[in-house]
């Protein structure tokens, strides 16, 4: 029988999010509910498969990956593309690659309101007031916060997201200012924004959110000589990808206590139990929840089995890497 793995199930929701009894009638499903710990542990684990469902870019497949499974034969992604999977590898090793289209069309903006939800979290030290209440005392010990309104939010990377983030921080009567490499000052104005020098951002903003795509351009495009320009007590919030920081940057700013990081992403995923942000009273931290609602759930797995499915009836639909 065939066999099929659903990888990255990050909160066990994939067999309630779907209706897997037809592909399970025709293969044999494995659910992954964790991260492999290195591409070595995914080659052996993967090995007999010949059909994998993944999940956004929680596990890379380069090549050297993709060319050890032997047995693989088709991989479905989530959402459109997936920028940690080696498409033309997979053409080149004969693996059909489907997509879900646009995916996250049940909850379009899931990110950017859960970036609101780490502002509003660092400014006003919610986790901490829960801790507090949790072991057992009151309003002792719990950080006094800030108001948002009258504060400026600086954006970096003003699409879909960042615009949708600067809607929200104007109704909080906030000020919004924005950056990124090919910003206009026309597209920024359309957001309710001002476009600004990336200097003037870190320099200015009382609050600052990440919003790019990570590429070999974006790597890094916060580096220790930008976070030394932020305010001190100044929130950066990075609900994007980890390595548009410079994490050891980073680290540094919040032990020192200049800055609060609101993190839902991370260099390394799962975050290291011993991790420095772990231990940190300037972090607010979430595990990599932002498009992951159930909306988005009841739109990625169905299509997931559809394209499963299609595939092992011969006629596979949404494919990235036609013959």
């Amino acid at each position: 029988m065939v066999r099929v793995a659903i990888l990255d199930d990050w909160q066990d929701v994939a067999r309630a999010s779907a209706d897997w009894s037809g592909l399970a009638a025709r293969a044999e499903l494995s659910f992954f509910p964790d991260a492999f710990g290195s591409l070595e542990e995914a080659a052996v684990a993967l090995a007999d498969f010949e059909i994998l469902l993944t999940m956004r870019e929680r596990t890379p497949f380069p090549e050297t990956l993709i060319k050890r499974l032997t047995k693989l034969r088709m991989i479905g992604i989530t959402g459109a593309y997936n920028a940690s999977l080696d498409v033309e590898a997979c053409t080149r090793h004969g693996v059909t690659v489907c997509n879900t289209a646009g995916g996250g069309g049940g909850a379009p903006y899931a990110a950017a309101e859960l970036a609101l939800g780490l502002l509003i979290s660092a400014a006003r030290a919610i986790p901490a007031g829960d801790a507090t209440i949790r072991a057992g005392g009151f309003q002792h010990g719990v950080p006094v916060g800030v108001g948002l309104a009258g504060k400026t939010l600086g954006i970096i990377g003003l699409g879909r997201l960042g615009a949708r983030l600067a809607r929200y921080a104007l109704a909080l009567d906030m000020k919004v200012i924005a950056w990124s490499p090919n910003l206009t000052d026309a597209k920024a104005e359309a957001a309710g924004a001002r476009l600004v020098a990336k200097a003037e951002l870190m320099a200015s903003a009382d609050a600052i959110s990440v919003h790019m795509v990570l590429s070999a351009r974006s790597r890094g495009i916060l580096g220790a000589e930008d976070l030394a320009q932020m305010k001190r007590g100044a929130i950066l919030i990075n609900t994007s990808r980890g390595p548009l920081i410079d994490e050891a940057a980073l680290i540094a700013a919040v032990q020192a206590g200049r800055i609060v990081a609101a993190l839902d992403v991370y260099d390394s995923e799962p975050l290291p139990a011993d991790h420095p942000f772990r231990a940190s009273g300037h972090t607010v931290l979430t595990p990599h929840l932002g498009y992951g609602v159930a909306e988005t759930w009841r739109e990625f797995y169905p299509l997931s089995v559809e394209n499963a499915l299609a595939f092992l009836d011969g006629r596979p639909v949404r494919v990235l890497n036609p013959p």
